[in-house]
């Protein structure tokens, strides 16, 4: 049994872990672990940076995933950016991130703050966008341009 619930101060441990784990497995990028937990316990000190939720199994969390709102003036609602994906490899393709997305998008169709959900992905994640696809995400409207200075 799976269940998610929003992530708590005492999680920012394991989430840094996680995303220390991320970045070397999704983009080959190693991390600050100290700007890293930094990061993250910016958003447990400021909750309009976003907030982190969590899945456990076995009272174990084994996912994490970070939300974070934008304004969307032609919506006069916020639309929420899932951030910082992460599902312990053991529990991957078990409904683990569909789980958390079920959660999430409840959330927001029980919501008048809410307008919609939105992800990226790098282009070579062949995976992620295979199980964004499969529950029945689609990038058929944006194309994500940036521009970010190097990692310190």
């Amino acid at each position: 049994m799976i269940h998610i619930r929003e992530a708590k101060k005492p999680d920012a441990k394991i989430i840094t872990e996680f995303q220390m784990k991320m970045a070397i497995e999704s983009e080959n990028i190693s991390l600050n672990r100290e700007t890293v937990s930094h990061g993250v316990m910016a958003v447990f000190s400021d909750s309009s940076l976003g907030k982190y939720f969590v899945a456990e199994t076995n009272q174990q969390v084994v996912a994490s995933l970070l939300i974070t709102p934008e304004w969307s003036d032609w919506r006069n609602s916020k639309v929420l950016w899932i951030q910082s994906v992460y599902v312990v490899p053991e529990y991957r393709q078990k409904g683990v991130f569909r789980n958390m997305y079920l959660h999430l998008r409840e959330m927001v169709e029980n919501s008048i703050e809410y307008a919609g959900l939105r992800l990226y992905v790098d282009k070579s994640n062949t995976p992620a966008r295979k199980v964004y696809q499969k529950i029945g995400m689609n990038s058929d409207h944006y194309e994500l341009f940036e521009w970010m200075k190097p990692l310190i």
